[in-house]
């Protein structure tokens, strides 16, 4: 199964949600069964402070992590498309049909 979490920028709400759910792979033990993909339309240079400070206390650190660009293909081939934040329908990814 794949899922993704997107937004525009992919620099909060979808990297939170991102590391959530990888932490929730992780502990059930489904590494193997189920496929995490994040990324934004128009993404940002680096993830939000406030989410890296946000996500530390919490014990998860997303510190390294960099926005990435979605495209129209992965969201398609996910079987699951989970959007945030989206208010501008010139660039949010839930009009792509994933």
């Amino acid at each position: 199964m794949r899922v993704a979490f997107v937004c525009v920028q992919n620099a909060g709400r979808s990297q939170m949600a991102t590391a959530f759910a990888e932490r929730e792979r992780a502990d059930r033990g489904v590494g193997d069964e189920v496929e995490i993909l994040t990324g934004g339309t128009q993404p940002a240079e680096h993830v939000h402070e406030g989410v890296v400070a946000s996500m530390r206390r919490v014990g998860i650190d997303v510190s390294d992590r960099t926005p990435r660009e979605v495209s129209p293909d992965e969201l398609q081939s996910a079987d699951y498309v989970v959007t945030m934040g989206c208010a501008a329908a010139d660039v949010c990814p839930a009009t792509w049909g994933g």
